[in-house]
């Protein structure tokens, strides 16, 4: 059945989502700063916000929101000031609307390309889940439903930061085996945050976590990873951050989740580190050398 989806967001991402909600037969329109049409959302069944993570609560604030509109987060990231995931920002904002969040190891590129695509959907019901993944599912772009929002939106948030951390130790040479090591040690860092916070185990192993972990941390696609990697080779934070098209999240997200891991006596020193090479000044060789010099201990 068609319904009427309006996407927030003129980026590569809405752009992409956009051409799917139309391909699988929905009636969409974009509403962008460009083109911010408020009659647009006034009439939309359901919103999906492609915007940056940090500039979500603003655009719910500016836009009509149907009292009975699904709100579909694609952003993945914390917000700085409130430390709200992007499904609590809706709830704060439009606390009537169903809060959705869409995630797992997507490029637009690649989905606008028609390359098969897997992702997860989460919502507070998995009815609503189940039913918005079916409308928007298609045979190149599956979706799968899930009810663990916050896993789902944990697993976005950090793998951002994570994949700066493995692009820093590429852009440094430090091989396939210490990407293989770091990779692995970000995942049980995920696991450990993940859990204190109230995410179920099996949505971490899954597409919005360990998936879109492994695709963010590995490709040169990722603005996450590529920021790293020229940090990693040289270039300053604010040039490698400039340098990089479009929003890098984890350089907004690293500090945030490093305070709430304190919050929670949580042990994440890849997040600490990383935190400290974008925001504390601190140089990579300084960063790798003390993760080196941990104390040995227990893998599990």
């Amino acid at each position: 059945m068609s319904q009427a989806i309006r996407v927030l967001g003129g980026g590569a991402w809405g752009s992409a989502l956009a051409q799917l909600a139309r391909a699988a037969g929905h009636d969409v329109a974009i509403w962008s700063r460009s083109n911010p049409d408020d009659r647009l959302a006034a009439t939309a069944e359901a919103l999906i916000v492609a915007v940056p993570a940090q500039a979500v609560r603003q655009v719910l604030a500016d836009v009509a929101i149907p009292s009975a509109a699904a709100i579909i987060i694609s952003a993945k990231g914390i917000e700085r000031g409130s430390g709200a995931f992007m499904h609590e920002v809706v709830q704060a904002v439009a606390p009537r609307n169903p809060a959705l969040i869409l995630s797992g190891p997507s490029f637009a590129a690649d989905v606008l390309a028609g390359k098969p695509t897997a992702v997860t959907l989460a919502a507070s019901q998995i009815d609503t889940a189940n039913t918005w993944a079916r409308a928007l599912s298609l045979p190149h772009f599956r979706i799968y439903g899930s009810d663990d929002l916050p896993g789902v939106a944990i697993g976005g948030a950090m793998k951002n930061v994570l994949a700066i951390a493995c692009g820093i130790s590429d852009g440094r040479g430090l091989g396939d085996s210490a990407r293989a090591a770091l990779i692995t040690r970000s995942f049980a860092e995920l696991q450990r945050f993940g859990r204190a916070l109230g995410a179920r185990s099996d949505t971490l192993m899954g597409l919005s976590g360990l998936g879109d972990l492994l695709l963010t941390s590995t490709s040169p696609q990722s603005r996450n990873y590529s920021a790293g990697y020229r940090i990693g080779k040289g270039a300053s934070v604010r040039d490698a951050i400039a340098g990089t098209a479009g929003t890098v999240e984890g350089a907004y997200t690293a500090a945030v989740a490093v305070d709430l891991a304190r919050r929670h006596g949580i042990d994440m020193p890849i997040i600490a580190a990383v935190h400290a090479i974008l925001d504390q000044g601190s140089s990579p060789e300084e960063e790798i050398n003390r993760l080196l010099a941990r104390p040995l201990k227990s893998e599990i």
